[in-house]
């Protein structure tokens, strides 16, 4: 025993006879707690935390019971019931701590997989985008050139160069405009203006722009309404969900295919649907259709109208305005092709059936 009245040299004698006792008891139990920590790597962090308290406290007890060899005096007996509060108090807290931590670590880890994944978006962005703007650019430069030198001199052909170069600019400014609606959406600018919009109108509206873009493929478009849901949303954001998605749906349907525009109500949503004809997305596509510049178009059918293909921004700008209304988007494999099925909340007026 180490009395108060001791020196400093006599309390360090005791502690040097004590410290092989204590180790020899201590380490047997954080050597097992080590093995038991190692058992339990792939198990949750509330769980480690929990044994990792536990191996201080337990390695405590049998070191107090070990060199004082195992005789329950009283002093010993206030020893062991003191170890016991502790670890009341501190099993609790490490069970409690380690599930904070464990959901703290969960959030980082997503959020820097999120990072990450906006950051391949975004460098996959920059390349089709460069690639895209590119094309167009250089048709303009060498016919503007063409114009300019007089090779082209004939007015039928200065009227041809002419309209492939408007029709270059509206390719070129239509690519502009998706990547401006594009960062709105991603900057949490988009400010919408919230009304009661019947969607069959904004459907018809959507159907006819495309119509032209239509009869060149030899595409059939069909509109089949089994309700007429009115919708809580901005018109011009609707107009432009649906035009992306019929747009989409003609560019990967093959010549005298059909894309058919259906709409109806589940419940308190508005259900539109887009079914085209394109063979179908391959599974290991399916879930990417939403990505910025993702297009997928050597496994779906291939666009042989001479039209562009799209800069790959129009799904993830319906997906964008779609959530930005608190709807969902999603896509599957139906028929002969797949279809985009969009749910959006009724307004507060009654929808006829």
């Amino acid at each position: 025993m180490i009395n108060a009245g001791e020196s400093a040299l006599d309390m360090l004698t005791h502690v040097l006879h004590i410290l092989p006792f204590a180790l020899l008891f201590a380490l047997p139990v954080a050597a097992v707690g080590g093995l038991v920590l190692y058992a339990l790597r792939n198990r949750s962090l509330a769980t480690t935390m929990t044994v990792l308290v536990l191996i201080p406290v337990v390695a405590l007890l049998v070191g107090v019971l070990g060199i004082s060899g195992f005789m329950f005096t009283e002093a010993l007996m206030t020893e062991l019931l003191v170890c016991l509060l502790v670890a009341l108090v501190t099993v609790p807290a490490a069970i409690v701590l380690g599930r904070v931590i464990a959901r703290r670590s969960v959030w980082e880890r997503e959020a820097r997989e999120r990072e990450r994944a906006a950051e391949a978006s975004r460098r996959e962005l920059v390349a089709w985008i460069s690639h895209d703007l590119r094309s167009p650019l250089a048709g303009i430069q060498a016919m503007a050139e063409a114009l300019a030198d007089g090779v082209v001199s004939e007015r039928h052909e200065v009227a041809d160069y002419a309209q492939r170069i408007s029709g270059e600019t509206t390719r070129l400014s239509g690519m502009v405009g998706d990547l401006f609606e594009l960062s709105r959406i991603t900057a949490g600018a988009l400010e919408l203006t919230m009304s009661a919009v019947p969607l069959r109108d904004v459907v018809s509206d959507a159907v006819a722009a495309q119509s032209p873009v239509a009869e060149r493929k030899r595409v059939r478009v069909l509109e089949n309404a089994d309700a007429w849901p009115v919708v809580s949303g901005s018109d011009p954001e609707l107009a432009r969900i649906v035009r992306n998605l019929v747009s989409n749906a003609i560019r990967h349907t093959p010549p005298d295919g059909t894309v058919a525009v259906q709409l109806d109500i589940d419940g308190d949503q508005a259900i539109l649907a887009v079914d085209d004809s394109c063979g179908g997305i391959p599974d290991d596509e399916i879930g990417r259709v939403f990505d910025v510049a993702f297009r997928g178009t050597q496994a779906r059918t291939p666009d042989r109208s001479g039209t562009t293909s799209g800069g790959g921004l129009g799904l993830a700008i319906a997906k964008g305005l779609v959530e930005a209304h608190r709807g969902h988007i999603g896509v599957h494999n139906h028929g002969p092709g797949c279809r985009f099925e969009v749910r959006l909340p009724l307004a507060n007026v009654a929808a006829g059936v």
